[in-house]
Order: C-alpha cells, then sequence, then structure tokens
C-alpha cells in the first residue's frame, strides 16, 4: 500500500496543542527551540541507529529511515527559511512537496549512515542557526506560498513541532 500524502495544515499546532505528540508551543523562543533540538538529536542518532531502521511498520506509514530523511530536509529547509526571514522582512517562501521529495530523493532506500550523520550535520546547523537569532528579529515575518504567515518566533516553533512529533511518530 503507497503512503498516503499528508495534506493537512498544521499551522494550528501554533494555537493549540498537538493531541498526537503532546507538543505545545506557548511561549517557546528561538533559543528555547535551539535548546529542544540539541536535546532531540542524541534521540534521532539512536533511532538511525536501530536495526530494521528502514523497515516500514505497514504499508502505510514511513519507516524510521524515511521520517530520519525527512526531519533532515525539514532541519535544511528552515534553517534556509530562517536565513531567508533574516535577510528580508516579508520575505516569501517557496512551495516545498514533502511527499514529492521523499519520492524524489527515494527515502526509503536510502542508506541508513548517511542518512544517521546529515540528519546530525543539519540538526546541529539548524540549532545553531535558531540559537544565534537576536530577540529584536523575532517580530520579523515571512509568508509561505499557501498564505500562511509566520514570524521568526512562530516558524521556530512549527519547525520544532515537525522534529518532536516525528520523534513520537518512531517511538523515538
Amino acid at each position: 500500500m503507497a503512503i498516503t500524502p499528508d495534506t493537512k495544515d498544521w499551522t494550528w499546532v501554533l494555537d493549540e496543542k498537538c493531541p498526537e505528540c503532546g507538543f505545545d508551543a506557548d511561549s517557546l523562543t528561538p533559543q528555547d527551540v535551539a535548546e529542544r533540538i540539541d536535546a532531540a538529536l542524541p534521540r534521532w542518532d539512536a533511532v538511525m541507529s536501530r536495526p530494521g531502521v528502514a523497515e516500514r511498520p505497514d504499508g502505510s506509514t514511513w519507516s524510521p529511515l524515511e521520517y530520519g530523511f525527512h526531519v533532515r530536509d525539514v532541519f535544511e529547509l528552515f534553517r534556509h527559511r530562517l536565513g531567508l526571514i533574516l535577510a528580508e522582512d516579508g520575505a516569501q517562501f517557496p512551495d516545498w512537496n514533502q511527499d514529492a521529495t521523499a519520492l524524489e530523493k527515494d527515502y526509503g532506500h536510502a542508506d541508513p549512515e548517511t542518512v544517521r550523520a546529515e540528519l546530525a550535520e543539519q540538526g546541529a546547523l539548524a540549532r545553531d542557526a535558531f540559537a544565534a537569532v537576536p530577540s529584536e528579529a523575532f517580530g520579523r515575518r515571512g509568508l509561505r506560498s499557501n498564505g500562511s504567515a509566520f514570524t521568526v518566533v512562530t516558524l521556530a516553533r512549527y519547525f520544532l513541532h515537525d522534529v518532536e512529533h516525528h520523534l513520537a511518530d518512531v517511538a523515538g
């Protein structure tokens, strides 16, 4: 069975607690997000080190490897989006189709050790980028192609939910 594309607009997690993973965005700063990324990285490393990391639990759910590769891309994407907002208040983000990316990069057949190393590297780069945001930049804005508006703070919170939610998906 094929993976069903995720078409939800997850921006609601900025306003309410996620019932699936327990994430609560309330009052997190980019520095808090950086600390939580730092705490999540060893957990992701442990997931990526598991035997059978490439095995799907069922035909319609990604394997831990696929989730890890996705989060590796999320780290890179949101570091880039943060850079856009910091460079230009009101920056516009290009579209990103996570399902098309998973197919294009063939997440399920990637080398687990390569994904593990890149996940750690991109995670550290994202952590450091969010940690370095000065408080006077917290209100800078960016706009996603579907019209969703973010500040640096809400972008950081939205991003962290993805990282932590997928950790819960893989029991990390």
